[in-house]
C-alpha cells in the first residue's frame, strides 16, 4: 500500500495533536527538539528567536498547526 502526501500530512497532524495532548506544549516542542537536525550557530539563533518570540506567538501557532 503506497503512502499519499495526504496521508504523511494527515500522520503529522494527527501526531503533534497527541504530543501536545499528552506532553503539553512545551514538552512537544522539547520532544521534537531532541529528533531534530541543527545546522549553524545554535546559540546566536536561538537568542535571536527568543528575543522576538511572545507567548501568544507560540499559542497562534500550535493552534494554527493542530486544527
Amino acid at each position: 500500500m503506497a503512502v499519499t502526501i495526504k496521508d504523511l500530512e494527515k500522520i503529522r497532524q494527527e501526531g503533534l495533536k497527541a504530543l501536545k495532548e499528552k506532553l503539553g506544549p512545551l514538552g512537544m516542542i522539547k520532544f521534537i527538539q531532541m529528533y531534530s537536525d541543527g545546522e549553524g550557530d545554535y546559540t546566536e539563533e536561538r537568542r535571536k528567536k527568543v528575543k522576538k518570540l511572545k507567548e501568544e506567538d507560540l499559542e497562534k501557532y500550535l493552534k494554527e498547526e493542530l486544527n
